[in-house]
C-alpha cells in the first residue's frame, strides 16, 4: 500500500517496461562472406571520386581567382590621398591671392568637397588615374597561384594513375618524383665496391652476408651429415651450391689463425718438381693454383668440375687414377703388398673427410699412393673425440703415423707414410666403412 494517495493518481503495481528507441543495424555479413576483390574495387573508386571532387575544386579555386576583380594597390591609394591633400592647399593658395579667406571644410562639408573635386577632374584623367593605378600582382599571390597548380597537375596524375591501374597498366610513370634520385650519387668507398656494384645499400649488404652465412651452414650440415654419393647429386644438378659453400668457407678460414692449404703450399713448394700431388676434397683447388705454376704437377678431384684445374669425381667411391689394391687368393692369406701401377707421390686431405661414407676417401688414397708414399690429413679439432683412435683407425688402413702437429687451436695436422697391408675380405671392409663417427660432423653455430 503507497504512503499517501492522491485523488485521481494511481500508481501501478510492477515498473513500467519502456521501448528500445535504439536503432538496430541491419545485418551483415560474415567476415568470410566479404569478397576481398570487391571491396578493393570500391575502395578504388572512392579514391578515384575523392582525386576528381580535388581536381576539381583546385579548378573552381582558378576560375574564383580569374573572376575575382582586382585589388587597388596601395600606391594607387597613397596617389588619391596626396592628391586630395594638394587640391585643399591649391584653394587656399587662390583665396589668399584673390584677398578672400575660405573657410576650412568640416565634416559632411569636407566629404562634399572633395567629391566635387573628383567629377570637376576630366574622364580622360581619371581613366589615366585608373592605368596609372593598376595593382601590380604580389609575389604572395603568384606563389599562391603556384601553389594551386601544382594541386591541380597532382590530381590529374592521379587521376591517369587510377585509370592505369584499374585496366591493368602498371607501366605508368611515378606520381611524384623522387628527390633522392634526382641528387648526385655520393663517391663510394672501396670497402663497400663489391655491394655498391650489385646495386645494394649498407642494411642490404648486412642481410645479404646474413643469407649467405645461413644459406652455408644449411650446405655444410649437409655435406657432413649425409654420404658423398647424395652431395654429388645435388651440387651437379645445382652447381651454385658448390660455389655458394666455399664462398661461405672462405669467410669462415678468414677468422682462423693461419689456413692448413697455405702451410701444404709452403712445404710442398720445397719438393722436388717431379713429385706428383694429389688433392682430394679440393674445393677451388688453391693447392694447384699456388703449386703448378712453379713446375710442380698437382691432381684436383671434387664433387664439381671448374673445367680448368678441379677433375669431377666421388673421392669417396672412386679417384680417376692408376692404382690397385692387393687381390685376395687363397694361396696368400698371409702375403703383404702394396698394389700395382700407382703414380702419386703426395696425397693432401685438407679439411675434406666429409660425408658419413668419409672412411672410403682413406681407401682411394691407399690404392692411388706409391710404396712409401706420404698421406698428409689436416683436419678440425673438434671433431676429434679421440686423436689416437683416429691415427690407428687410418693406420688399419696400410699407414703408419709419421709426425702429428696439435698446436693450432684450430685444425690438426697429421703425416702418415704408406707401408704394406694384406689383403681384406668384403666384410672386413664393411665393418671398416661403418666406423665413419670416428670423426664427428663439423657444426657451425646457428644465429
Amino acid at each position: 500500500m503507497s504512503l499517501f494517495e492522491v485523488p485521481g493518481w494511481s500508481v501501478p503495481s510492477a515498473p513500467v517496461s519502456q521501448p528500445n528507441k535504439k536503432r538496430k543495424r541491419p545485418s551483415t555479413k560474415g567476415a568470410d562472406d566479404v569478397d576481398e576483390a570487391q571491396m578493393i574495387k570500391s575502395a578504388q573508386k572512392n579514391i578515384e571520386k575523392l582525386m576528381k571532387s580535388l581536381g576539381a575544386s583546385t579548378d573552381a579555386l582558378d576560375e574564383e581567382d580569374a573572376a575575382r576583380p582586382p585589388k587597388k594597390s596601395r600606391a594607387s591609394k597613397d596617389k588619391k590621398v596626396k592628391g586630395a591633400v594638394q587640391e585643399p592647399e591649391r584653394g587656399r593658395k587662390h583665396g589668399r591671392e584673390g584677398g578672400e579667406d575660405q573657410p576650412k571644410p568640416q565634416g559632411k562639408a569636407k566629404k562634399e568637397a572633395k567629391a566635387q573635386e573628383r567629377n570637376s577632374k576630366n574622364p580622360g584623367d581619371r581613366s589615366q588615374e585608373r592605368t596609372e593605378s593598376s595593382p601590380v600582382k604580389s609575389p604572395a599571390k603568384d606563389k599562391r597561384k603556384d601553389k594551386q597548380k601544382q594541386k591541380s597537375s597532382r590530381s590529374e596524375s592521379v587521376d591517369a594513375h587510377s585509370d592505369a591501374v584499374s585496366h591493368g597498366d602498371t607501366t605508368h610513370t611515378p606520381l611524384v618524383k623522387d628527390k633522392k634520385a634526382e641528387q648526385k650519387p655520393r663517391p663510394k668507398s672501396p670497402s663497400n665496391t663489391n655491394d655498391a656494384s650489385q646495386g645494394l645499400t649498407a642494411l642490404q649488404a648486412n642481410m645479404k652476408k646474413s643469407l649467405d652465412g645461413a644459406r652455408f651452414r644449411w650446405i655444410n650440415e649437409m655435406l657432413y651429415k649425409s654420404d658423398s654419393g647424395k652431395a654429388h647429386e645435388l651440387m651437379s644438378s645445382d652447381p651454385a651450391v658448390f660455389s655458394d659453400y666455399h664462398t661461405g668457407f672462405r669467410h669462415q678460414v678468414e677468422s682462423w689463425p693461419t689456413n692448413p692449404v697455405s702451410h701444404y703450399i709452403s712445404t710442398l713448394s720445397s719438393y722436388p718438381t717431379k713429385t706428383v700431388i694429389t688433392d682430394l676434397g679440393c674445393g677451388d683447388a688453391a693447392l694447384a693454383r699456388a703449386l703448378v705454376p712453379k713446375g710442380m704437377t698437382v691432381l684436383s678431384f671434387d664433387l664439381v668440375s671448374d673445367n680448368a684445374y678441379v677433375i669431377e669425381a666421388d673421392t669417396c667411391v672412386r679417384v680417376p687414377l692408376p692404382g690397385s689394391e692387393i687381390p685376395l687368393s687363397a694361396d696368400q692369406d698371409n702375403a703383404t703388398g702394396t698394389g700395382e701401377g700407382q703414380v702419386v707421390d703426395v696425397v693432401v686431405c685438407a679439411l675434406s673427410l666429409m660425408g658419413t661414407n668419409w672412411p672410403g676417401c682413406i681407401r682411394e688414397a691407399w690404392r692411388i699412393l706409391k710404396a712409401d708414399g706420404e698421406f698428409k690429413i689436416a683436419e678440425v679439432t673438434s671433431r676429434f673425440s679421440s686423436i689416437d683412435q683416429f691415427t690407428s683407425f687410418i693406420s688399419s688402413f696400410g699407414f703408419k703415423l709419421q709426425s702429428k702437429d696439435e698446436r693450432n687451436t684450430h685444425f690438426t695436422l697429421f703425416e702418415f707414410k704408406k707401408i704394406p697391408r694384406k689383403p681384406k675380405t668384403e666384410k672386413e671392409w664393411a665393418k671398416l666403412m661403418s666406423r665413419g663417427n670416428i670423426l664427428k660432423p663439423c657444426e657451425y653455430k646457428r644465429r
